[in-house]
C-alpha cells in the first residue's frame, strides 16, 4: 500500500460512475473490479475488455544513436527492431539482476517510446539518467503525467476500435502508429500490444481525451475490466509481473528468491545474447544452473495455488516456490501458477504444498495455459 497521497488517473470519475471497487495500487486509485473478476476475465477472452492502465509510465528516448544506446542497456537487440514495431526487453543492473521489464516502440531511427511499470517509473528514470551518453547525444522525456493509456483487448477489439476510431487506426500485433484522423478528434498513438494474450491495442492519448474515448469504446461494446481480471488474464498467458515474479534486489520489498536474471525467467523472447549489454555476464554464467521459471497446473482438487507456496517433488523434497498462482477462469477455475523450480522438465509431476496439511498434485507446463 502507498504511504503518500494517492494519484487519480484521468479516468477516475468514469470508474466511480460505473460503481467500481477502487483500491490503492502502487499509489494509484484504480478499480479492482466493476462486476466481478470471473465475468470480466471471460468477457475479455470472448469479446473485448477495456482497461485503464494510465498508471503505467511513458518515456520518450531521442537522439541520432538512440537505438544503439538502448541496445547497450537492454537484453533485446534493439537495432534489429524496425521502425513501426514494438518489442519486449529486460534491463539488468551491473550484477546482472533484472531491474524491470518494458515494452518499447521504435518510432524512427531517432525516437523510441517506452512503457515502464507503474511502481518502477522513478527507479527506471534514475537508472536511465545514470546511463546516458556523456556527450548528451541521447535525451529522455517523462511523458507519464500528461498521458492516459487505455487498453482494449479481446477477439472483438478490432471491430470495436474500428467503429470508434476508424479502420485506418487499426494496427497489427506488436506494431505502432500515430492515431490518424477520427470522429472523436483524439490524438496520440496506438500499439498492438497488451497484457492479456488477446489481440488488441494499447492507446496512448492526452489526459483530456481519455474520458470521451473510454465512454465511446464502452458504448460500442467493450466491457470495463479491473486489475483483478487483468492479473488472472496475464497469469493464464504466463506473463511475468514486475515486483511479483521478479524484483530488483535493491528495492526494500525484494527477496533473494525474486532476484533473478533473464535466463532464470525462461521467457522465450526479449533476450538476445548476440550483443553486449549491462549484466550479460550473469545471464551467461547461470545457463549452467537449472533453477528456472515454469508453470504448474493442478491435476487434482485442493487448496488453490498461491504466491509463496512451496513446490515439491513426489518424494516431498522442496524444489521451488510459486511467485504467482490463482484459479483459471478460462479453465473452469483449475489451479494454475508460475514460479522458479529446479530439476524439472515439461510434463513432470510435482506437488504444490498448498497448506500445512495438504499437498496437491500438479504437472509442470510451459505457459501459456490457454
Amino acid at each position: 500500500m502507498s504511504t503518500g497521497a494517492l494519484v487519480r488517473t484521468a479516468l477516475y470519475d468514469e470508474h466511480v460512475a460505473l460503481d467500481a471497487n477502487i483500491v490503492d495500487f502502487h499509489g494509484f486509485e484504480l478499480p479492482i473490479w466493476y462486476s466481478n473478476i470471473k465475468d470480466e476475465h471471460l468477457a475479455t477472452r470472448e469479446s473485448a475488455g477495456l482497461f485503464d492502465v494510465s498508471h503505467m509510465g511513458t518515456f520518450r528516448f531521442t537522439g541520432s544513436k538512440v537505438k544503439q544506446w538502448l541496445e547497450g542497456v537492454a537484453t533485446q537487440k534493439v537495432t534489429n527492431i524496425p521502425t513501426g514495431r514494438c518489442a519486449y526487453t529486460h534491463f539488468l543492473d551491473e550484477a546482472g539482476f533484472i531491474i524491470d521489464d518494458m515494452i518499447f516502440a521504435v518510432v524512427s531511427d531517432d525516437e523510441i517510446l517506452g512503457v515502464p511499470n507503474a511502481s518502477m517509473i522513478d527507479v527506471m528514470w534514475e537508472w536511465f539518467q545514470g546511463n546516458l551518453p556523456s556527450d548528451g547525444s541521447v535525451k529522455i522525456e517523462n511523458l507519464s503525467p500528461d498521458m492516459a493509456i487505455i487498453a482494449l483487448q479481446g477477439p472483438k477489439s478490432k471491430q470495436i476500435l474500428s467503429a470508434v476510431l476508424g479502420m485506418d487506426n487499426h494496427v497489427g500485433r506488436f506494431k505502432w502508429q500515430k492515431i490518424g484522423e477520427n470522429q472523436l478528434s483524439v490524438s496520440g498513438w496506438i500499439q498492438g500490444t497488451g497484457y492479456t494474450g488477446e489481440p488488441g491495442y494499447e492507446i496512448f492519448i492526452p489526459n483530456d481525451d481519455a474520458a470521451n474515448l473510454w465512454r465511446s469504446l464502452i458504448d460500442s461494446g467493450a466491457t470495463p475490466v479491473g486489475l483483478g481480471a487483468r492479473d488472472t488474464l496475464r497469469l493464464e498467458k504466463g506473463y511475468l509481473l514486475s515486483g511479483v515474479d521478479f524484483c530488483w534486489p535493491e528495492l526494500p520489498e525484494s527477496t533473494d528468491f525474486l532476484a533473478r536474471d533473464s535466463w532464470e525467467t525462461n521467457v522465450p523472447f526479449g533476450l538476445d545474447l548476440d550483443h553486449d549489454f549491462i549484466g550479460k555476464h550473469r545471464v551467461i554464467s547461470h545457463q549452467s544452473t537449472d533453477a528456472r521459471w515454469w508453470g504448474i497446473k493442478y491435476t487434482e482438487k485442493g487448496p488453490l495455488p498461491r504466491p509463496g507456496k512451496d513446490v515439491a517433488d513426489l518424494n516431498g523434497n522442496v524444489i521451488g516456490r510459486l511467485s504467482s498462482g490463482a484459479p483459471s477462469p478460462s479453465l473452469d477455475n483449475v489451479g494454475i501458477g508460475i514460479g522458479y523450480i529446479s530439476g524439472v522438465s515439461e510434463g513432470d509431476e510435482i506437488m504444490i504444498v498448498a497448506s500445512p496439511r495438504k499437498s496437491v498434485k500438479a504437472v509442470v507446463v510451459r505457459p501459456p495455459f490457454v
